[in-house]
């Protein structure tokens, strides 16, 4: 997905401090997805905090685990006023698909 994202005109791939073999899950994983945390920060939270403090205005996933974790962390970070509304949560073949309808080579 980097070398696909890298390849969009007009896309710059900002990656968060923690990425590649750095990485972590964003809290889907293992069916946490439907666990509530009892103690600390949710992981989805946590993982949303630094893909919005890189700059970005789209957090770019290949996973629909991903998507909806990094989408409901965001709505409540938006609702809290502690990142902006003009980011959003994308998946790289939605990324890709744009670039086609406006015949921009990928």
């Amino acid at each position: 997905p980097r070398e696909l994202i890298g390849a969009l005109p007009g896309v710059t791939l900002t990656e968060m401090p923690r990425h590649g073999n750095l990485s972590f899950c964003c809290g889907a994983g293992g069916a946490r997805m439907w666990m509530e945390e009892k103690l600390g920060t949710r992981i989805n939270g946590n993982r949303t905090e630094e893909a919005v403090a890189t700059g970005a205005d789209q957090i770019a996933v290949a996973c629909p685990f991903c998507r909806v974790m990094l989408s409901d962390a965001l709505t409540s970070q938006q609702a809290a006023g502690s990142a902006p509304e003009s980011v959003e949560v994308v998946d790289v073949a939605q990324m890709l698909l744009a670039a086609v309808r406006r015949g921009t080579p990928a």
